[in-house]
């Protein structure tokens, strides 16, 4: 394959003042070692894992009333293995380690709404919901669910839960009683927050209707919490067991937080597996390997500093929301919006960002994939002059989005597309300020984490697709899945393929250039004859064609009576005004064969009026498939979209 061109690169200067540049050399001079590329650096990260994280936690100034002397126990074991035995600590004290005027959160939402939180005025509101949480008894291991938006109350809310040990979960709330319910039941909170309703596309929605349902199926709620939105008076009095913000803390003065010192592994957050393909999965996260790798990750990949303007749009219910919210490790202020990001026809996240004047812009590669379909070119209509990087995650970067952004967003930012997710609270392919970046790649492997690429025998391979691994512990490896007697279905989920080597699911390729390429989930790799094939590969050529809109490629079983082997399967949804003819199917062949390959060509191709996707924006490839099999969706409250799954249903397009 050759070699893509390459679209921006560090300056001399942008180098030498990163703090991975500055971390690296402090470790080199320290242990005099002879290392002068990321690459080289990466490997002795890994290699020398103990060391790293000792000297990044130092490096880091990590708040602690314990660091201990051990980093590492049962080392070789994954899962087993434990990091920072001794310690004790608290993510909520690390992330307030700066109070003073500076801003801590600005908030945006669709329709106008405008606030600003300085990290004094964050501290002493933390203090205040502590103290209510204790009055209710609530102790460390306890749980808070939170159904409520991306607003500035919801961090300092997490915080107060996590000052005091008490384990936090989130949910956006878009979702239905069912959904909400099927994720919180399980970990059995004993206070929800909530807020009385939300905004989307200039609609608005109640709350508080759903969270009655919620408390009756909840039967550990000792308090429901409502925070007002869409009306600063709304009456809660006929919610069971709720009261409001302001009158829940009102008996409460700000002093000084008594942050619980916990062990370095004690649960801090529960986060859930989207629930598609079975009941959501509740994936447990720990203090000490949460805060290490946000360390790292915004630290030493984004190269976020003190003051900076950090934005990334997400909902409560994604990982990204968690990231997100542990930014304030750096003591930079987080940007929030709440509501869709398409009002003002698609510009309202541009406005912001160059009214805040945003340092780093996180967002979806679907996101970027629709500002491109429309045509929008931010360059010429904002000032995005502070912006250092893009991070684009939740699926693969199309090449073409590349082109979009450097062409019509700002040709000298840095644009990094992640990969990690939900289950590690991180990245294992990541951002890199001093590294190019290459048309339609990830930059680097995240340092300290052992990543590789398996063939199907289990063996490391560079430039050929395989699976991607993690050969070694890491600090924010899950604690495991709540209530999983044995850790059964969590080494059932990263642990079965190979023995003691973590899989992740994605199907990758490594480069020798030591960036990866993502063609997608590996369960939902396409198999014909036997060849495996990254549906990523397949998108990417399909919606770059104007008439195109949105797709999904899946692998039916064909023949019917032959279970082994299987045909492409592509539905395409095409813009307002198009039809799905015979000249068209012919170019999207066409196109196909010649910027894929003849394998990837599907054997056929159906128009639906919609394509299911999860709240994220991730496309459900395997709801999809079993629809088609004639399998049944039990879980559908992930769903943005759960009705569009019926198009799906006894086609007759696939009979033949």
């Amino acid at each position: 394959m050759p070699v893509p061109p390459i679209l921006w690169q560090p300056s001399e200067r942008a180098i030498e003042e990163a703090q991975v540049t500055q971390f690296a050399r402090q470790v080199i001079r320290k242990h005099r070692l002879e290392l002068n590329s990321y690459p080289e650096f990466h490997r002795w990260t890994v290699e020398n894992a103990e060391v790293f994280w000792s000297e990044f936690w130092d490096w880091c100034g990590v708040i602690a009333s314990r660091k201990g002397g051990t980093v590492l126990v049962d080392g070789d074991k994954m899962p087993g293995a434990r990091w920072f035995p001794e310690a004790r600590l608290n993510l909520a004290e690390n992330l307030l380690r700066r109070g003073d005027r500076g801003d801590a959160f600005v908030f945006w939402d669709e329709a106008g709404s405008r606030r600003r939180l300085s990290y004094s005025d964050l501290t002493s509101a933390v203090s205040r919901a502590a103290q209510a949480l204790q009055a209710l008894g609530l102790r460390a291991g306890d749980r808070a669910a939170a159904f409520i938006p991306n607003l500035p109350e919801t961090g300092m809310l997490a915080l107060a839960a996590l000052s005091q040990g008490i384990v936090w979960s989130s949910c956006s709330p878009d979702f239905g009683v069912d959904g909400v319910v099927e994720r919180f039941s399980q970990i059995e909170p004993k206070v929800l927050f909530c807020a009385d309703g939300y905004r989307y596309n200039a609609e608005e929605h109640d709350s508080l209707e759903r969270v009655r349902a919620i408390a009756e199926r909840l039967p550990t709620l000792r308090r429901i919490v409502v925070v007002p939105y869409l009306d600063p008076e709304v009456d809660v009095s006929d919610v069971p067991k709720a009261v409001r913000l302001d009158e829940w803390l009102r008996r409460y003065q700000a002093g000084d937080i008594a942050y619980a010192q916990l062990p370095f592994n004690h649960p801090v957050f529960v986060l859930f597996t989207s629930g598609t393909t079975g009941r959501p999965k509740c994936i447990v996260h720990g203090a000490g390997g949460t805060l290490l790798q946000n360390l790292k990750t915004h630290k030493l990949h984004f190269d976020v500093r003190a003051g900076d303007r950090f934005f990334y749009f997400c909902t409560t219910n994604w990982v990204v929301w968690n990231v997100l919210f542990a930014g304030l490790c750096t003591e930079a202020a987080l940007m929030l919006y709440e509501g869709s990001p398409f009002v003002r026809n698609a510009k309202i996240l541009f406005d912001y960002a160059e009214k805040e004047r945003f340092t780093h812009f996180g967002t979806s590669a679907k996101f970027l994939d629709a500002l491109n379909k429309r045509g929008l070119r931010p360059r010429d209509t904002h000032d995005l002059s502070a912006l250092r990087m893009m991070i684009s995650t939740g699926s693969p970067l199309a090449p073409e989005s590349f082109d979009y952004v450097y062409a019509s967003i700002k040709h000298d930012v840095c644009l990094s597309s992640i990969s990690g997710g939900t289950d590690i609270i991180g990245a294992f392919v990541d951002a890199s300020p001093v590294l190019p970046v290459y048309r339609g790649e990830l930059q680097c492997r995240s340092l300290g984490m052992a990543v590789e690429v398996f063939d199907e025998d289990g063996n490391a391979v560079v430039g050929e697709k395989g699976e991607l691994v993690c050969t070694k512990p890491f600090p924010s490896m899950p604690l495991g899945f709540w209530n999983d007697r044995g850790d059964e279905r969590y080494r059932a989920a990263y642990f079965s393929r190979y023995p003691d080597v973590w899989t992740h699911g994605d199907w990758c390729e490594l480069t020798e250039r030591g960036t990866m390429i993502v063609y997608g989930r590996s369960d939902a790799t396409l198999n014909p004859g036997g060849v495996r094939i990254g549906t990523a590969e397949i998108y990417s050529v399909v919606e770059r064609i104007d008439e195109v809109e949105e797709s999904v490629a899946i692998g039916q079983l064909w023949p019917p009576d032959n279970p082994t082997d299987t045909r492409v399967v592509l539905f395409v949804k095409l813009r307002a005004g198009y039809t799905l003819d015979q000249p068209l199917e012919d170019r999207i062949r066409f196109e196909i064969r010649r910027h894929a390959s003849p394998r990837h060509v599907p054997a056929r191709i159906v128009q639906v009026p919609d394509i299911p996707r999860t709240k994220n924006g991730k496309v459900v490839e395997l709801a999809v498939k079993a629809v088609v099999h004639g399998m049944p969706v039990g879980h559908t409250e992930a769903l943005a979209n759960p009705d569009a799954l019926d198009y799906f249903k006894e086609l007759p397009d696939l009979t033949t």
